[in-house]
């Protein structure tokens, strides 16, 4: 009955490798549509921190004369945005539109005994203007909190007595300046509102703050901390769906900031409520915007832009003190030097195809048949799993496959994102699997029949199992873009789990194929391998192999860390070829091209391929990663295997030679 079986499970591979290839054509409509929704946002919108701005000018001489000068330098270099964060009385205050003063100062400048039971605090406006403008703003703010607010007076300047202590005061965020609100959009500007979730959330209040951006423009807001507007009262009020009702209301979108510590907390649910009205956003901190040469920062915007779909940059910047220049500084001029010459950071993302402008959402395209293309690209991803099974083990070859269509069926109704993130991941670790057994398994075949093979009959061999492998470890990628087609994966929203898995796993099923299925049945040769003495050069070798995997893993996924050679080198790829290959393909392609030459003659040398599997599940997480476009995944792809071809067939001239001076030179040392 196991024969049967295991008949029934090669047999059925036939079968399984047609629903494959009809799995891979019934994703390419789904991979199209997934190009339209790229390809519909190329408008990217450069955003300053208004409020670093003014801090930098309040340390110099002539505040407002510096603000105006470097608003009209900022303008001229193609920032067409500044951000505005909630005012508090600090801001206020740096602005030099009130003073702020405590009950101890009060009593100084009246030459009073300060009260001992009333912490209050005390503004005074520095004109008319700040006066009448910011009174109904501050009034507002403290009274819907129950703070009372009273006028106050003195030397004829008016003022407020806000009733709470001035550390309390100051924690209390308003509505962007509005003074500072108009002279922004006075000189053309637009303006990128910074909201918090400090305060309670207030439907009413938020109608009418709305109202008033949209008034003005305001096409996109930006939150701040950790979480959205109205999630923290969410549970009792429901206020992210009435915020989102608002959003849609007045016609504003959201961004979302990249590389977050934690994503802000509501994130993913808004934009759900809001029809995915969102863009993605990179920041540039104050710290690399002073530390940064020009070039580098340029390389990042562009780099965004093109790489991740970055389509809001946000720039920051500070004053610091600096004792070796006996100054105070700040970033503006860098800044001003990356996005014009030297670095060129505008010109650079103009001829990637982008604009400079508002920042749009992608619009998503999703055909009607989409849904059906799907459930069959489901049944070709269940037969590429089944298939995979039948290598290792054949009798349940059919079985896999009959489970795994239940499966999918149960998972998908429980839950949908699993279901799709699951089958995705395991497509992915099975196509270059199989692509290595079946290059495995040829080598051996022609290893047995012919070892002595001529030089050029091994290369061509070579050649056309590297391409044949290539091509079944590139079938796994319809099969990822389709079953992880969704805007939440391009926005990380949401994220593809199980990226070290997809890294280590292909890597583990050929060491256990090679290992346990190359030279005879498994059994057989686990008996042998657990009777094989353990050697201190096994032991040395093992700690080796760990401390690589180690450093492997650790580099997988977007936290991965970078080392300083590669640092040097990415550039170099990037410069060169306008599109960076990964680093993992440029290695182990060709050291897959030289295993595989090597192979036909000595057996031994088929445990390289352990290791040159990391170039083909490489090929098919570069796809996994969502937010790079398809046309980026791609040209990443057939870059690395251009030049880890062209560098494998060096690899294989170079041992030629060393291998022809050891023949010849050897005997002599031998004799010696």
């Amino acid at each position: 009955m196991h024969q049967k079986w295991q008949h029934w499970g090669t047999a059925s591979r036939k079968w399984l490798w047609i629903l494959v290839i009809v799995g891979i054509i019934a994703a390419l409509p789904v991979a199209y549509d997934r190009y339209q929704t790229e390809s519909s946002s190329n408008n990217v919108e450069l955003v300053f921190n208004y409020r670093g701005l003014a801090e930098v000018a309040s340390y110099q001489a002539h505040p407002e004369q510096f603000l105006d000068e470097q608003l009209d330098k900022l303008k001229a270099t193609g920032i067409t945005s500044m951000a505005m964060f909630e005012s508090t009385l600090d801001d206020f205050k740096k602005s030099r539109r009130l003073m702020v003063y405590n009950a101890q100062d009060i009593a100084q400048m009246t030459q009073s005994v300060v009260p001992t039971n009333e912490n209050f605090t005390y503004i005074l406006f520095t004109n008319e203007e700040n006066a009448g403008r910011l009174t109904p703003l501050i009034e507002d703010t403290f009274k819907s909190l129950g703070i009372n607010v009273k006028p106050w007076e003195f030397h004829k300047q008016k003022g407020l007595i806000v009733e709470t202590s001035p550390e309390d005061a100051a924690l209390k965020p308003m509505q962007p300046d509005p003074i500072a609100f108009e002279m922004l959009h006075s000189k053309g500007f637009h303006v990128v509102p910074r909201m918090s979730d400090s305060l309670p959330y207030d439907q009413e209040a938020m109608d009418k703050l709305l109202a008033y951006y949209e008034a003005n423009d305001v096409k996109r807001i930006l939150f701040e901390g950790d979480s959205v507007k109205g999630f923290n009262d969410n549970a009792k009020k429901q206020s992210l769906q009435s915020f989102a009702n608002l959003l849609n209301q007045h016609g504003i979108g959201i961004a979302a900031i990249e590389n977050t510590k934690k994503p802000q907390a509501g994130l993913a649910k808004l934009s759900y409520y809001i029809h995915y009205n969102v863009v993605r956003l990179y920041s540039l901190s104050d710290k690399d915007a002073q530390a940064l040469d020009e070039d580098t920062i340029a390389d990042r915007f562009a780099l965004a832009t093109k790489d991740r779909n970055i389509r809001m940059i946000y720039i920051n910047t500070s004053a610091s003190k600096s004792t070796s220049k006996a100054m105070v500084t700040d970033s503006i001029e860098n800044i001003i030097k990356s996005l014009e010459k030297p670095g060129n950071a505008v010109k650079q993302m103009e001829k990637n195809g982008f604009t400079m402008g508002r920042a749009e959402a992608f619009h998503i395209h999703d055909s009607s048949l989409q849904r059906y293309f799907k459930m069959v690209v489901v049944l070709g991803g269940v037969a590429f799993i089944a298939l995979m099974v039948s290598f290792f083990i054949p009798s349940l070859t059919v079985p896999a496959f009959v489970l795994g269509l239940i499966g999918s069926a149960g998972l998908y109704v429980l839950k949908a994102t699993l279901f799709e993130q699951a089958l995705a991941l395991i497509v992915a670790i099975s196509a270059p699997t199989i692509a290595m057994i079946l290059a495995i398994r040829k080598i051996n075949a022609v290893n047995a029949e012919d070892p002595e093979m001529a030089v050029g009959r091994r290369v061509s061999l070579s050649i056309v199992l590297f391409i044949k492998t290539s091509i079944i470890s590139m079938a796994a990628i319809p099969f990822v873009i389709a079953l992880l087609n969704n805007i939440t994966y391009s926005l990380v929203l949401s994220q593809f789990r199980g990226v070290s898995l997809l890294h280590a796993a292909p890597i583990m099923l050929i060491a256990v194929f090679v290992v346990l299925y190359r030279g005879g049945r498994p059994l057989q040769q686990m008996g042998k391998l657990f009777k094989t003495p353990i050697t201190l050069l096994w032991v040395i070798a093992a700690v080796a192999v760990a401390g690589v995997g180690y450093y492997y893993l650790s580099r997988t996924g977007n936290g991965g860390k970078v080392s300083s050679i590669e640092m040097v080198i990415r550039p170099f790829l990037e410069n060169t070829f306008h599109v960076r290959p990964r680093n993992k393909e440029i290695i182990a392609h060709p050291l897959f091209l030289l295993g595989l030459f090597l192979s036909v003659k000595y057996r031994n040398a088929i445990y390289v391929m352990i290791f040159a599997v990391i170039g083909q599940l490489s090929m098919v997480d570069t796809f996994a990663h969502i937010h790079s476009p398809m046309k980026i995944s791609l040209a990443r792809d057939l870059l690395g295997l251009g030049i880890g071809f062209i560098l494998g067939l060096i690899a294989i001239g170079i041992w030629q030679i060393a291998e022809g001076c050891w023949k010849k030179w050897s005997p002599r040392l031998k004799r010696q």
